[in-house]
């Protein structure tokens, strides 16, 4: 995403990451430390691209309209399901269905890319202190 300074308007205006511009997620990851806090990237159609870093576990949830994809860019994750843990290493992805519950967790600080829809919020239904704000763009 860029920003730009406007003489009409006060204030930044945000403009959505252009088609035809590179995408560096080592930089994009240097932009933000805290954890559990999904940041977008870039949009495509009605599906955001996010950066995540994680460690330690996340909270149970679902997400009843929508499946979500998680791609591992950097270190080990695994998702909880009900009958089972899936691992999840480096240059993976694994897709949840929707309505699915899940929950995530790294032992070590793990770097992802979530893929959904515009609008999904991290924590399903639920309001838990790991509900991350939507729309957070770097």
């Amino acid at each position: 995403m860029f920003y730009t300074g406007c003489r009409f308007h006060s204030g930044l205006t945000k403009i959505m990451t252009k088609k035809n511009i590179k995408i560096n997620f080592r930089e994009k990851f240097e932009k933000f430390s805290e954890q559990w806090k999904p940041k977008v990237i870039t949009e495509l159609n009605d599906y955001q691209f996010k950066l995540v870093k994680i460690k330690g576990y996340f909270i149970w949830h679902n997400h009843e309209k929508t499946d979500e994809a998680f791609i591992v860019i950097d270190g080990k994750i695994f998702i909880e399901f009900e009958e089972k843990i899936e691992e999840i290493n480096e240059g993976e992805m694994i897709i949840v269905p929707k309505g699915i519950k899940h929950r995530p967790y790294a032992k070590t600080e793990a770097k992802i890319m979530i893929i959904e829809p515009k609008g999904i919020v991290n924590t399903g239904e639920i309001l838990d202190k790991l509900t991350a704000p939507n729309d957070d763009w770097i």
